[in-house]
């Protein structure tokens, strides 16, 4: 196989795996904050429960994270990754059905851990794809976590669609609609994945912990001491607590402000293409630093971007806020991933990618409820962003201290 036809093959396996992540997060992880408004005025939802909504949510995340990695050296991460992607499709169907406070609360958790298992493997098998173009690796890793854009950006079209739909057929629940809608996108992309098995098991065989890619590599990459990885994982963590608070919220802010519901959609959708621009603005960056330096300069501005709605209404101050969080937040997902590639052999990977997400899944317990609580008060959102942009902040100067892990 020729460079030119490896590169092609790599880039277009690396598109439709990013489909993962469009169902995992995009999707059913990020849909949410379209929801939330019209959910929260239909059941009379304080902020503190629309927030605990996407805790729940968080929570289940962390637990599909704990059970992935066993999960993958049983069944591999291709399998892994089409089963999880049916199961957060099955679930955001079935959520449209119900609107007690309960069973909503049951099933953003149980998405959360389908979601982790969709993440975590697509991820994993992301980094396997770079293995083969060393030089591209940071562009796949990036096309890979851009596909949550296609499904923040799909989302803001489908939301509206399926609510007018339901609001001309005289549905009492018209949200509903719009998560059977998501549900059935979700669906269709699981089909794109199960179509590709084949070649995702050619081009990236399983690799377990016994069987190492490259066993010179092996003996030069030390066991993994996470004492040595203190500062990254804790900005990791205030990432997870920061960056949620503004995804859940800020729709409800700028219907808050007064935005119309084309404004909230042309928002959302440019936030969604956003990402999916990011996968090659920051690739080189990715692959230049080994240690926390991506990590700390992309928390930096996405708490820049957190702190924007906390000071302005100005529309088009909103426009600069949404476009750089959108430019930004995935690639600080795909910069652990990066960090765990530059820094741990192949057959460390899973859990490497692993332990971060379950740090990420446990700062995103913690950000929503906080959030919506601060909002409850006399601060409103507004102060609950400010909690969120001084939460990244925190991250972005931990993440600066922390080293490449000294090979031996």
């Amino acid at each position: 196989m020729t460079q030119s036809i490896r590169f092609f093959s790599a880039l277009w396996l690396a598109i439709c795996i990013s489909m993962a992540a469009a169902v995992s997060l995009g999707i059913t992880r990020f849909a949410y904050a379209l929801l939330l408004p019209p959910m929260r005025e239909d059941l009379s939802w304080t902020y503190t429960l629309s927030g605990s909504m996407n805790t729940f949510n968080a929570l289940g995340y962390l637990i599909g994270a704990l059970l992935t990695p066993r999960i993958l050296s049983q069944w591999g991460a291709v399998r892994v990754l089409i089963g999880g992607a049916l199961m957060a499709s099955l679930l955001m169907v079935a959520t449209g059905f119900f609107s007690d406070t309960s069973i909503l609360l049951i099933q953003r958790l149980l998405a959360g851990m389908a979601s982790a298992a969709v993440f975590v493997s697509g991820g994993l098998l992301a980094a396997r794809l770079g293995t083969h173009l060393p030089a591209q690796s940071g562009l796949l890793l990036g096309i890979y976590y851009g596909g949550t854009g296609l499904g923040i950006s799909l989302s803001a079209v489908l939301v509206p669609i399926a609510m007018d739909l339901a609001t001309q057929n005289g549905q009492l629940h018209e949200w509903a609609w719009a998560w059977w809608a998501l549900g059935l996108a979700c669906f269709a992309m699981t089909v794109l994945l199960f179509f590709i098995r084949r070649s995702m098991l050619q081009f990236m065989p399983e690799v377990n912990a016994s069987t190492s890619i490259d066993s010179q590599a092996e003996k030069r990459v030390r066991k993994m001491h996470w004492p040595e990885w203190t500062f990254g994982l804790t900005a990791y963590g205030l990432f997870g607590v920061g960056y949620i608070g503004y995804m859940t919220f800020v729709v409800a802010v700028l219907r808050e402000q007064g935005a119309n519901a084309s404004q909230i959609t042309f928002f959302y959708a440019m936030l969604g293409l956003a990402v999916l621009a990011s996968s090659r603005v920051w690739a080189n960056l990715l692959n230049r630093y080994q240690g926390g330096q991506a990590l700390s300069i992309l928390s930096a501005l996405l708490s820049v971007a957190t702190v924007i709605p906390a000071l302005t209404s100005a529309w088009p101050l909103m426009m600069v806020s949404g476009i750089l969080f959108g430019g930004v937040f995935l690639s600080v997902v795909a910069s652990t991933t990066a960090m765990v590639k530059h820094n741990l052999a192949p057959s460390q990977w899973a859990a490497g990618i692993s332990v971060f997400t379950v740090v990420f899944a446990a700062g995103q317990i913690v950000g929503p409820t906080v959030v919506g609580w601060i909002a409850d008060g006399p601060g409103g959102l507004q102060r609950g962003l400010v909690f969120s942009a001084a939460a990244l902040l925190l991250g972005a100067l931990l993440a600066w201290q922390q080293k490449p892990i000294h090979q031996s």
